[in-house]
């Protein structure tokens, strides 16, 4: 069969001159040459002759194949670069013939493999600086779109391509969970494509099937998207001058997070080594994006929390800091929130004489629900001044947090007000558990009473009616009023702590001992609650007041 150099020739870019150093490879042919007195060419991808003295940037010669020649070509990363040919020779018997011939094919594949080694040197060399150059932009973190302009620019280098862009999925997008999340793909960088090429709403490939691929894992290539029967758009390829493409997703950590996109201005073929450079570059870039968007992430998120922890000492501060003073009411009052801001509140304050006592619970935890509990407090505080009618106090509460709230955001209260000289107490429910009354019965012993009453929550009916109610205590009594973390506290076994078991462990500790002091019965409570849920989380806030009328 006769060859030319038109049937060797591979318009790819890739070239046998690209490996050229020393000619070591024509020397060695033509030394067997002379030994052997048979003809053996080492030939380019054009079929042009390399003889051991051309220079790198010399052309090699034109010289037709003889009928009946050996051609064996030279292959790396499956593209024939070139060829061993070995001309016919009619005066040598078959066993030299053949021997020949076989020196060809192995001169064939020692310059293939020795190919093939310099090509993958190139790429690791290629692979590394890229990487190097990625990782540095990893080190310094930074905004996640100029750090993927950076990367586009590097892939355009180090690929010698013309232009291209990368492509971000939102970020809260789970993953390939379904067939048209390519849809989502937003472009984040480019690289010379117009504007009328990066807007227009008609993908590159029909059925998204390019940017399918590409979030699958798989690298897609087209050596001329003319003429390719998968491209949608061959008429806006032309236009905008792009011919072949190579792409491919950005994953990290088994999700794709975006494709990158890259084009050249001439038919071109991409080689193994091509196509998992890419890859590599598109998983490092999306490790450096992550990475920038963990880095904001996390200082959001420590923004957040100072800001959290200055909203948290305010809303401390404005609990009582000190508990007002009685000789005949002594106090103890204790705020642990489940977070930062928390949504349980208590107030101890002197109004008018009267000793003014108030525990809430405001649905929720965090900001809101932090906000709404400074605004109750301040809004009751506020009427309980002007009225010693503690069911008028607590309506216009109920009114103004029903204006000023969503229907998904109430209020539970317990008010009390105590005369320090009588010690009758007047008090309003609204939708809190009622105080537990701690006294001792006629036969001395500690006896539980839960005080009456009941009342919708605040904030959820406006107009809504309120009933004040009385008790009158005596020394000796102890008032524990407490919001739903106390009793709600769980152990590891979902156990709750409940209210019989904090009955108990109060009515336990003043049998042991009766004098004790307000504090010391709040501090009962607590150890008792924490013997019994151990060092499970709590999801609730817990807030306690106990009140002891002295003698």
């Amino acid at each position: 069969m006769m060859h030319t150099p038109d049937d060797l020739d591979r318009p790819n870019g890739h070239s046998l001159r690209d490996y050229w150093t020393t000619g070591t490879i024509s020397a060695l042919c033509e030394s067997l040459s002379k030994l052997g007195n048979v003809i053996i060419e080492l030939r380019d991808e054009r079929g042009l002759v390399l003889d051991s003295s051309l220079e790198p940037q010399i052309p090699g010669q034109v010289r037709p194949i003889p009928h009946g020649a050996n051609v064996t070509p030279i292959v790396v990363a499956e593209e024939s670069l070139g060829a061993v040919v070995v001309y016919p020779q009619p005066e040598c018997d078959p066993g030299t013939h053949e021997l020949i011939e076989r020196i060809g094919k192995l001169i064939a594949i020692t310059a293939s493999e020795m190919c093939s080694d310099v090509s993958e040197l190139r790429y690791r060399v290629n692979e590394i600086g890229v990487l190097y150059k990625l990782s540095s932009l990893l080190a310094q973190g930074g905004r996640v779109r100029d750090m993927l302009g950076l990367t586009l620019e590097l892939a355009l280098e180090v690929l010698n391509l013309d232009a291209g862009a990368i492509m971000l999925l939102p970020e809260d997008a789970p993953g390939l969970v379904h067939n048209e999340l390519e849809l989502e793909l937003r472009r984040s960088a480019s690289i010379g494509l117009g504007e009328d090429w990066l807007s227009n709403p008609v993908p590159l490939s029909k059925e998204r099937m390019f940017d399918r691929e590409s979030l699958a894992g798989e690298v897609v290539t087209s050596n001329d998207l003319s003429q390719d029967p998968r491209v949608l758009v061959p008429t806006e390829c032309h236009t905008e001058g792009l011919v072949a493409f190579l792409g491919t997703g950005m994953v990290f950590d088994s999700r794709p997070i975006g494709v990158i996109r890259l084009y050249a201005k001439s038919s071109r073929e991409f080689s193994s080594a091509e196509r998992q450079l890419i890859k590599s570059i598109a998983e490092s870039a999306a490790a450096a994006a992550e990475q920038a968007r963990l880095l904001r992430l996390q200082a959001r998120e420590r923004r957040m929390h100072r800001s959290l922890k200055i909203a948290g000492a305010v809303q401390k501060r404005m609990l009582p800091e000190e508990t007002p003073k009685h000789d005949r009411i002594e106090l103890a009052g204790r705020y642990r929130p489940s977070q930062e801001i928390g949504g349980d509140f208590y107030d101890l304050f002197d109004v008018r004489d009267q000793l003014g006592v108030l525990v809430g619970d405001v649905v929720g935890k965090g900001v809101v629900a932090g906000l709404l509990m400074s605004a109750v407090r301040a809004t009751l505080r506020a009427y309980a001044e002007l009225s010693d009618d503690l069911s008028r106090v607590m309506i216009r509460t109920n009114d103004a947090v029903y204006r000023d709230t969503t229907v998904s955001e109430f209020v539970t209260i317990w008010y009390g007000m105590i005369d320090p000289q009588s010690l009758m107490m007047r008090y309003v429910v609204a939708g809190h558990e009622s105080p537990l009354l701690i006294r001792k019965d006629k036969s001395g012993k500690w006896q539980a009473h839960t005080l009456a009453g009941e009342g919708l929550v605040v904030g959820v009916i406006p107009n809504e009616e309120y009933t004040m109610h009385t008790a009158q205590l005596k020394p000796g009594d102890y008032l524990i009023a407490y919001t739903d973390g106390i009793t709600d506290a769980m152990n590891f076994d979902l156990e709750r702590f409940r209210k019989p078991r904090l009955e108990e462990s109060i009515l336990e500790y003043l049998e042991e001992t009766p004098d004790a002091t307000a504090e010391q019965v709040l501090e009962r409570i607590f150890w008792s609650m924490r013997q019994f849920v151990g060092l499970a989380d709590q999801a609730d806030d817990e807030t306690l007041v106990v009140a002891k009328i002295t003698s």
